[in-house]
């Protein structure tokens, strides 16, 4: 089958395309004028005042000084003047929202991290209508000067709640140290990218990530009214504060118990060393980076027993990037590609410095898009993070005698579990029958605290412009 036309300058751009930026700052905001916040959609969409236009997926020549993008809550969408009928065709896990209990259970966003404590006015849900992004390459000046701008065009129209920064650390790390944005998915259609990292895996269908296209399903995601529902997608906004020393402390204590190198927990638990090469093809030591095109280049289940880690025995079951994408080990239910996100975050709060640790809030912060928060992002988080029954019974080729790939993964995800140390616990796999060989680290606290969330609709330029057109009549 043909790769979908897909008219580029229709659809937002960070849904198709990495910006590359070091600074970012997130506008979380209210509706007070229906009309004048129409007006407003339409001026962003235009660049009209001075005001810079909304970033589409299209190519440019020039990279611009920022980009820009908005998206809508569903309470958003009922205060523009979308009627409950309509709203009744989206996502489910859309019209439920962030703050929803049924949603907050779902995706383990309990105890500390449950809606009640969140940030910055995210706790009631009702009130937020917006989230507004903006993107900004390098230099600081510019995020506040587009930012006066964009706030004097606020006014009359909507309330700022809060603001969030983000600023990307050296070499695409995360406040845990690791190299992050190494594996993103090959959406079909998608504008191809400068510094793609090739992947082993096949493209996945453009309908996992915009509506009105084919999915892997083979259906099409779909909203009414059809102005909207072409070209459009959804996404989790999330603000996850990562407990650095905590995680310092975890590494520390669980690898002198397991008997093992720091590191080498730290890259057990992620599937990958803190330089970003896979445990599949470094197993024994981080090394020297490998290059961009071996980074991803990797599977998990081979016919060929010396290539094969259907057991986990180099990178374990429960890891991290294993869980969230488990390529081609065998899984019940679909296979991974049904499930892909893409992610846009990048960290914020201060780098932290073992030597001299402070409290300051740091984390992760951005978007996990994609064109079903069911099937997708509520779908990965709750049934291959959160459970470690997903895994199907499976044996290494020519050795059914090392054991079975369901007895080697326990607990949750040590980065986004919610990891009560009553019954959390990770799997360091070895050989031999049901497991009896194992080493298993339980009792280990959250590592991830969920700050604030917002379950968001990203409309096509098109459907920018009906929204504006309604929120005016």
């Amino acid at each position: 089958m043909a790769d979908p036309t897909i008219q580029y300058d229709d659809i937002q751009g960070t849904i198709l395309r990495g910006y590359r930026v070091d600074l970012a700052r997130h506008f979380i905001l209210s509706i007070n004028d229906k009309a004048a916040t129409g007006s407003l959609i339409r001026a962003l969409v235009d660049g009209l005042g001075g005001l810079p236009h909304i970033t589409t997926a299209k190519h440019w020549s020039e990279k611009p000084a920022c980009f820009l993008n908005i998206s809508f809550t569903s309470t958003g969408l009922t205060a523009l003047g979308l009627s409950a009928a309509e709203l009744g065709s989206f996502d489910p896990a859309f019209q439920r929202g962030a703050t929803s209990l049924d949603t907050a259970k779902t995706i383990g966003d309990i105890g500390e991290s449950s809606p009640d404590n969140w940030i910055g006015g995210l706790a009631n849900g009702e009130r937020v209508h917006i989230v507004l992004t903006l993107w900004v390459a390098k230099d600081p000046a510019v995020l506040e000067r587009i930012s006066d701008q964009l706030r004097a065009a606020f006014v009359g129209c909507v309330t700022e709640l809060s603001a969030h920064d983000a600023k990307a650390l050296p070499d695409n790390q995360i406040h845990f140290g690791y190299r992050d944005n190494i594996a993103q998915p090959t959406v079909i259609g998608a504008p191809p990218r400068k510094r793609q990292i090739p992947d082993d895996q096949e493209p996945v269908a453009t309908g996992e990530f915009l509506l009105g296209y084919r999915n892997q399903g083979g259906g099409t995601y779909s909203v009414a009214p059809t102005e909207l529902s072409l070209n459009s997608s959804y996404a989790a906004f999330r603000i996850l504060e990562q407990d650095v020393a905590g995680f310092d402390a975890f590494l520390a204590e669980y690898s002198a118990k397991a008997g093992v190198d720091t590191e080498l927990l730290a890259a057990k638990v992620c599937g990958r060393w803190r330089n970003g090469n896979p445990l599949e093809l470094r197993p024994d030591s981080a090394g020297e980076v490998l290059p961009s095109s071996q980074l991803n280049d990797f599977t998990y289940v081979s016919n060929d027993p010396s290539q094969d880690d259907t057991l986990g025995l180099k990178c374990p079951i429960g890891s991290h990037i294993r869980r969230n994408n488990p390529r081609n080990g065998a899984v019940v239910g679909t296979d991974s590609a049904h499930h892909r996100i893409v992610r846009r975050a990048m960290p914020y709060g201060p780098a932290y410095d073992p030597d001299r640790p402070t409290t300051e809030p740091r984390g992760l912060i951005g978007y996990f898009i994609n064109a079903s928060l069911s099937n997708q992002f509520e779908f990965l988080t709750s049934q291959w993070n959160l459970d470690s029954e997903f895994v199907k019974s499976a044996t290494k080729p020519g050795d059914p005698d090392a054991g079975n790939a369901v007895f080697n993964i326990s607990g949750e995800d040590v980065f986004l579990g919610v990891n009560d140390p009553a019954d959390s616990s990770f799997t360091l796999a070895a050989p031999g029958p049901k497991g009896k060989n194992n080493t298993v680290l339980p009792g280990f606290s959250r590592m991830i605290t969920t700050r604030g969330g917002v379950y968001c609709f990203f409309p096509s330029i098109t459907g920018l412009r009906y929204l504006a057109k309604v929120a005016a009549d």
